[in-house]
């Protein structure tokens, strides 16, 4: 019988990618308000923060999971206009888990590494996210269906 033992990295050679805690997982909705709603009665979520993301041409808010944002967030994105990525995802596949996003100490270096490891992002350059993050996303085709997100946090959040 094997010894249990810790698993070794396929590569050495590879960098951390930093991921340090889920931020928050993304959810496509029609109607911000109404979702922001529903969030705050049924589950007792809190909303804040929001914001329009005119770059992204969404409408969102961050509710926070427990009794602070530390322990991760839902955020609503409705999109701003029919031409945004959320009005499309909405238009493709109905409300819903659009993203699972990830605090990273440094997204630039995260994304290197990501790359490093043969994997699609997005953008070449970061971008702006929720509350002045900087932010970069993992191809769905890459990450077994699934948009993932990078986030660095804004100083001071």
């Amino acid at each position: 019988m094997a010894e249990n033992s810790p698993v070794e990295p396929a590569a050495e050679h590879l960098t951390d990618v930093g991921l340090l805690r889920i931020d928050h997982v993304g959810i496509a909705v029609a109607d911000l308000d109404a979702a922001i709603d529903f969030y705050q009665r049924t589950f007792g979520m809190r909303c804040v923060h929001t914001e329009t993301n005119v770059e992204q041409g969404v409408r969102e808010a961050m509710l926070a999971v427990g009794p602070t944002a530390e322990g991760g967030c839902v955020q609503l994105l409705a999109p701003a206009t029919p031409e945004s990525t959320i009005a499309k995802f909405l238009d493709r596949s109905g409300p819903g888990v659009q993203q699972v996003a990830y605090t990273v100490a440094d997204v630039d270096a995260a994304s290197a590494a990501l790359r490093a490891r043969g994997l699609r992002l997005l953008y070449d350059t970061p971008r702006r996210g929720t509350a002045g993050a900087r932010i970069n996303f993992v191809h769905p085709k890459d990450a077994g269906g699934v948009l993932v997100e990078l986030v660095e946090p804004a100083p001071g959040h």
